[in-house]
């Protein structure tokens, strides 16, 4: 989890690098006792969990945190306990009050790298599968088990490995592309779409995959033949 701490007194930093350091799961990529310095550090790189102080000269880190368009997760550390309120307001993770021990710095890591990996899980299981209403009901198709989509007129046939049927949903191959993976799924064919990681060979405009079904490959998308090389 990468982190950053914006503070503009050098012994709190040094505190907050000293405990951080005691935690495999932290990277630790800058940290900055300048607040507007730590400010632009934030609006280029992605950071997914900020350490910031909250009573600073020239720009304070609620501002900074208030401003940011995409917010990393945030603990608050300050020596002024009034400030709590704004803090948690800011939907931060925890609130350290210094001086900082380290069971009280642990527990808010703790706090974060659970959020971080209920983030992370969620987000996983998202992309392993699609859900998409097939005779009258919804039905959730994990992305492994796709063979391969087919096109009709005013539907679509979801081909699954190991299942007699293909699932039927009303929806253009366009639509159905736009919700799978761009990285994993491909369209050959103004009526196919293949998962990239099931293509055996390409010869004579034909796809063939592992599982020996042979799909045509149309001129307007050679372009797949070049991305799946570079897999």
């Amino acid at each position: 989890m990468k982190c950053i701490a914006i503070d503009d007194e050098p012994l709190a930093l040094n505190i907050l690098r000293n405990y951080i350091a005691e935690f495999p799961a932290l990277e630790l990529l800058q940290t900055f006792d300048d607040a507007v310095e730590g400010a632009l550090y934030l609006k280029t790189h992605a950071v997914d969990l900020l350490f910031i102080d909250i009573h600073m000269p020239d720009l304070s880190g609620l501002e900074i945190v208030s401003r940011l368009e995409n917010r990393p997760m945030v603990i608050f550390t300050t020596a002024h306990k009034n400030f709590a309120h704004e803090g948690f307001e800011l939907e931060a993770i925890d609130y350290l009050l210094k001086p900082i021990g380290f069971q009280r710095f642990e527990k808010a890591v703790n706090k974060a790298l659970e959020q971080f990996q209920y983030r992370n899980s969620r987000q996983t299981q998202e992309n392993e599968a699609i859900v998409v209403r097939s005779e009258y009901k919804m039905v959730k198709i994990d992305l492994k088990d796709i063979e391969y989509i087919e096109g009709m007129e005013d539907y679509i046939k979801i081909h699954l490995l190991n299942a007699r049927h293909p699932v039927l949903t009303l929806m253009s191959l366009k639509e159905i592309l736009e919700i799978l993976p761009q990285n994993r799924f491909s369209r050959i064919h103004r009526s196919y779409i293949v998962p990239d990681v099931l293509v055996k060979s390409i010869q004579n405009r034909k796809v063939r995959l592992t599982t020996e079904r042979e799909l045509p490959l149309s001129d307007s998308y050679l372009d797949f033949i070049r991305k799946w090389k570079s897999h």
